[in-house]
């Protein structure tokens, strides 16, 4: 497969454990393997102009930062204020309380609080993005509940980072999805699955999902980063990382 234009980040909450410890050594670490980029959860205690410059000195660029929602709906501007000053590309919710899913009704309910904080996320010139887990790919009325999110949220402001890895674990084909919602993509979370019935979590390259038609619409589509993300890992995290990283230069991705 030929190099692709699209960079790739990691997401910081994979070696949130080395970064709770040492976070300025952990992405001294993260930039050694070669990645472009990192998604942020939190900045590790650093101001954000120390972490703007920590990043420039390491030759890293920021992705997006996951801000959970009690941030969101707390004091939203300050917040701003902090990924703005660091130059955040995106703010992403990371997930929200599953009983929010519990009804139709309560995912409309959803959909307008998201509206409102990513048009004040714009407005600071910040775009907004969901990232799933498999909840969303739950039906009511026969439509899929991140569906029923994106038919009831404004395309100019909300926009998705779709989790692979939890598209086809609830049984979702992420390319069918994708296709979908052209231009609300722009960021694409990369893990891979175990096979079998115990299925978890791997490394990019070591499990069943199928990656190669995702690259290929991620560059139809002109997606801007892929996140290589996994939520628990078997190995060491940073070894993790670099498998993945790895396995995605070996296919012509990074």
């Amino acid at each position: 497969m030929p190099k692709g234009r699209i960079p790739v980040a990691l997401q910081l909450y994979t070696v949130r454990d080395e970064a709770a410890k040492d976070f300025v050594g952990t992405l001294k670490k993260v930039a050694a393997l070669g990645y472009a980029g990192v998604e942020l959860a939190g900045t590790g205690g650093l101001s954000a102009r120390e972490m703007k410059t920590l990043l420039g000195d390491l030759g890293l660029r920021c992705a997006g930062s996951h801000l959970g929602l009690q941030v969101m709906e707390g004091d939203l501007a300050a917040q701003l204020d902090i990924y703005a000053t660091l130059g955040t590309p995106y703010i992403i919710l990371p997930m929200a309380p599953r009983e929010m899913y519990n009804s139709e009704a309560s995912v409309l309910d959803r959909g307008a609080r998201l509206n409102k904080v990513a048009a004040a996320c714009k407005a600071r010139g910040l775009p907004f993005a969901y990232h799933n887990h498999d909840v969303e790919f739950r039906r009511f009325g026969g439509h899929y509940i991140l569906d029923i999110l994106m038919d009831n949220t404004d395309p100019a402001l909300v926009k998705s980072e779709l989790d692979v890895y939890w598209a086809t674990y609830a049984g979702a084909d992420p390319v069918a999805w994708m296709k979908k919602r052209s231009g609300r993509c722009p960021l694409v979370h990369l893990k891979d699955m175990t096979p079998g019935p115990e299925r978890t979590f791997a490394e990019v390259g070591e499990g069943i999902i199928d990656f190669k038609p995702i690259f290929a619409l991620c560059e139809a589509q002109g997606a801007d980063w892929y996140v290589v993300e996994q939520d628990r890992c078997a190995r060491p995290p940073l070894e993790s990382a670099a498998l993945s990283l790895r396995h995605l230069r070996e296919w012509g991705i990074a």
